[in-house]
């Protein structure tokens, strides 16, 4: 029988495996990185890394699961203008972009764009999981493009689904300024300025 301090003391090396693991699967790559070379490289047997997980590609899931969790801006999409979910989606990009990268700026962004790559490769059910996300979070730009055009907040003579678009497409857009910069900062400003820049266009 597990004490309430054995459970804790397992999930916490269960977190310290990911977390490790994470940065290997980030600086090599999933074909690189063996449960070899993360049993030497944070110091546990490979046994003690088998008691956690049964094998590297539930491993690899967890620090995905972890570290590339992406959720949608949580608003009532039926009230909320469009100005307050475009400020609201700023604030939730840059909460997703401090947990994918946390204070490891520093590493070059394409490393995260081939873990990204890998996670297609050898994450069973990742890419449909991804492009549902995607349309969900389409649609419910779309609705509240509608809802402001119906209240008077915003022009009419627009196709809202472009539109819906474009918006998704500036949060995804970040890569390329990220890449540039290395700075999230400078990343969230950019995509700030642009989404503004899109309101005021929008706006009557």
């Amino acid at each position: 029988m597990h004490t309430n301090r054995s459970v804790f003391f397992m999930n916490d090396t269960r977190e310290y495996i990911i977390d490790e693991s994470y940065k290997l699967f980030l600086n090599r790559s999933y074909e690189a990185v063996s449960i070899s070379v993360i049993s030497d490289a944070i110091g546990f047997t490979k046994g003690a890394l088998y008691h956690h997980f049964k094998n590297k590609e539930e491993l690899f899931k967890a620090v995905i699961d972890k570290y590339f969790t992406i959720n949608g801006v949580k608003v009532d999409v039926d009230t909320i203008t469009l100005k307050e979910y475009t400020a609201a989606s700023i604030q939730q990009t840059r909460a997703i972009l401090i947990n994918i990268f946390g204070q490891e700026e520093k590493i070059a962004p394409i490393n995260y764009l081939a873990l990204i790559s890998d996670c297609f490769r050898h994450y069973e059910g990742f890419a449909k999981e991804k492009l549902n996300f995607i349309d969900n979070e389409v649609a419910n730009v779309e609705r509240i493009i509608k809802n402001a055009i119906t209240r008077g907040e915003i022009r009419n003579d627009i196709n809202t689904h472009v539109v819906a678009l474009q918006y998704f497409s500036l949060s995804i857009g970040l890569a390329g300024d990220f890449m540039r910069n290395y700075s999230i900062d400078s990343a969230i400003n950019t995509m700030k300025e642009q989404m503004n820049q899109l309101y005021n266009l929008l706006k009557i």
